[in-house]
């Protein structure tokens, strides 16, 4: 099979050639922006789920969604050692710059670039009357409209006057947040109040997040009424029927077929992640003869498909760990794949719990597992358990 015609894509939030199973969140966000589009009150969105399960493939395409009924939009990844002041300050000004040119008053832009500009430039940790950073907009700063240095007060007058813009057109400006669970805390409680004035004042701007599963408690542990705040969407891993089409449409477009058998391996191989099924499609494709791809192709591929999902999505995660950390996830996949009790893996490690705590909250602040309930754990990443038992302790 031609390689170069290949048309499965497993990469970092790079969007497959036929994104499958995910029709309902797809119309739920069509519905949100025809909401807000009519002036009705809407919730901002958050989408959760595993590593892998396409979260940010998603949010790209809600994006593009947005911006086909030409609304402003900014999207940014949060970091963990980072305040999003300056990241939505970027997002904002690329949403303002794409509304600009249809706006009929120039200095309504203007104006609301000098609010941005303040509130970019607005640095609590910097001296008082100055800032080691300037957001590039080439308009004076603003004084008394989102520079208090507040973050919750800044962020809530900069949302409002950036929907007052967008309410000018008759359109909407929406902010798009990966990995959102990263968002420091003080900071979610910033834009969990911003959003909550938003959805009071009817304005039209919508925060739509992706992060892993836990990203709903964070939200609640720093705004009780963030559960009414978003709109939420669980994402998993596909059905049979959407795997397979996810498989199937774009070799059709390439006149390459699969036989059932070969169908039935695949999804055995991948159960449906579509990550994995990108990862085990591809391999699959380069390494078949010819047309139909059958079962014994993808017997043939299953190991270097497994060798690369080893090295670059499992291996690169386990890498990032500490021998500390390793030990304990190592104990979670002795005792299995399902969220397990932190009292199970002190027991398997012949530890106290508390003492083991430095461990789990690292892991959890790499990303590496999520608390799944009050004293259950689990890894964000799907197999990772399978992954780890595979690896000499």
């Amino acid at each position: 099979m031609d390689p170069v015609r290949n048309p499965y894509a497993p990469g970092a939030g790079q969007r497959p050639p036929e994104l499958a199973g995910r029709d309902r969140e797809l119309q739920q966000f069509e519905v949100v922006l025809e909401r807000v589009a009519r002036g009705r009150p809407e919730r901002s969105m958050v989408v959760t789920g595993l590593r892998g399960v396409g979260k940010t493939v998603l949010l790209n395409t809600f994006k593009s969604m947005a911006m086909q009924r030409l609304w402003g939009t900014g999207k940014i990844e949060a970091r963990p050692d980072q305040s999003i002041r300056r990241p939505v300050s970027a997002a904002l000004h690329m949403a303002i710059r794409e509304l600009a040119p249809r706006h009929r008053a120039p200095e309504r832009i203007e104006e609301f670039l000098g609010v941005l500009k303040a509130f970019a430039m607005r640095d609590p940790a910097a001296a008082k009357g100055t800032s080691h950073w300037s957001p590039g907009i080439e308009v004076p700063a603003s004084r008394g409209r989102a520079d208090s240095g507040d973050l919750e007060i800044d962020l809530t007058e900069l949302f409002v006057d950036a929907a007052s813009v967008a309410t000018d057109l008759g359109v909407g400006v929406a902010l798009f947040i990966d990995e959102m669970q990263d968002v420091q805390a003080a900071d979610i409680s910033a834009l969990c109040a911003a959003c909550h004035e938003l959805s009071q004042t009817g304005g039209p701007l919508i925060v739509v997040g992706a992060g892993l599963p836990h990203l709903p408690s964070v939200l609640s542990a720093s705004k009780s009424y963030s559960e009414r705040l978003f709109r939420y969407a669980r994402i998993d891993k596909l059905d049979r029927d959407a795997a397979d089409l996810a498989l199937i449409l774009p070799a059709r477009e390439e006149e390459v077929e699969f036989t059932q058998d070969a169908l039935d391996a695949l999804y055995e191989a991948a159960d449906g992640y579509p990550y994995f099924v990108q990862a085990y499609g591809k391999v699959a494709w380069d390494l078949a003869p010819r047309s139909p791809i059958t079962a014994d192709d993808v017997k043939v591929a299953a190991p270097e498909a497994e060798e690369e999902l080893a090295v670059g999505f499992f291996g690169s995660r386990y890498e990032r760990a500490t021998p500390a950390e390793r030990d304990y996830m190592h104990a979670m996949a002795q005792i299995g794949d399902e969220p397990v009790a932190t009292s199970d893996v002190a027991d398997a490690l012949g530890r106290k719990p508390s003492s083991l705590s430095p461990a789990r909250d690292s892991l959890i602040k790499k990303g590496l597992i999520y608390s799944a309930e009050r004293g259950q754990i689990a890894f964000t990443v799907p197999h990772f358990g399978r992954f780890l038992r595979a690896q000499p302790i």
